[in-house]
């Protein structure tokens, strides 16, 4: 093997990801910032307010854990709140994406969840993973080429505010997919939009996800290797829905074989 092909194969090696890989697609909330924390705590409050106005206080209240992660977690912010409100049985009219926050519409509620959010990272700040942050720095080093894809249309004021936009070469956002008119998660539309604007066929290509409906997006696309990221005990789920390794944080990676 040419010497450039070794030097190659040890880098790899050194970032944990096998040597067919030549992109990196990284989902955002969850794995290169803690923000699914922060969407977690607005969708729950969005929802609690919204079903003590329509129930009462008897009310069954939105599960920051179980109800985050199988109904609305990664997914476009409309398809959320559709199949979070499907669960309980509840329709609602669409409604347009310019409906005020107060509306009871889909996109009303979606809207309302929003401004939750952007009211949470103006007032705390974002801050991204220390650990991401060493990978993703020593992924471009191997010389990968990076991007990022979030089904949030906050992607690109999120990395300003965590200072972590010049360590992707491509975004593909909820901006993007609006443009474009890319399936959300569990479809595995923008990850393959971030892979060719990158230069790369989907098996040249590794997907870092946290959330269930991003392992579904990184099986369907047929990519090269899938990276589930556990912050919240759900390696067992990670692994079910597509994961080829699960790891607590991407720093784990670092000189680990495949």
């Amino acid at each position: 093997m040419p010497a450039a092909g070794w030097g190659h194969m040890v880098r790899m090696t050194q970032i944990g990801l096998p040597s067919r890989v030549r992109a990196c697609l990284f989902d955002l909330d969850g794995v290169l910032t803690p923000t699914a924390l922060v969407h977690a705590a607005a969708w729950k409050q969005m929802f609690d307010d919204f079903l003590h106005d329509r129930e009462g206080d008897g009310f069954r209240p939105f599960d920051s854990t179980d109800d985050y992660d199988n109904f609305v977690d990664g997914r476009p912010r409309a398809d959320g709140v559709r199949t979070f409100l499907a669960s309980r049985d509840i329709e609602l009219p669409e409604g347009d994406d310019d409906d005020p926050p107060s509306a009871p519409t889909v996109h009303g509620l979606g809207n309302r969840k929003n401004e939750l959010v952007l009211e949470k990272i103006r007032t705390d700040g974002v801050t991204a993973y220390e650990g991401s942050v060493r990978y993703v720095t020593a992924v471009r080093a191997a010389g990968l080429r990076t991007a990022v894809v979030s089904s949030s249309a906050n992607t690109r004021d999120v990395l300003v505010s965590a200072g972590i936009e010049h360590l992707m070469d491509v975004r593909v956002d909820g901006v993007t997919a609006k443009e474009q008119g890319l399936r959300g998660k569990p479809k595995p539309d923008t990850y393959l939009e971030a892979a060719k604007q990158l230069g790369f066929d989907p098996g040249q290509a590794a997907v870092f996800e946290d959330a269930l409906v991003g392992m579904d997006a990184g099986r369907e696309g047929s990519f090269g290797y899938v990276v589930g990221v556990d912050r919240v005990g759900q390696a067992d789920e990670l692994r079910r829905h597509g994961a080829d390794t699960v790891v607590k944080d991407l720093a784990d990676l670092i000189g680990r074989s495949v």
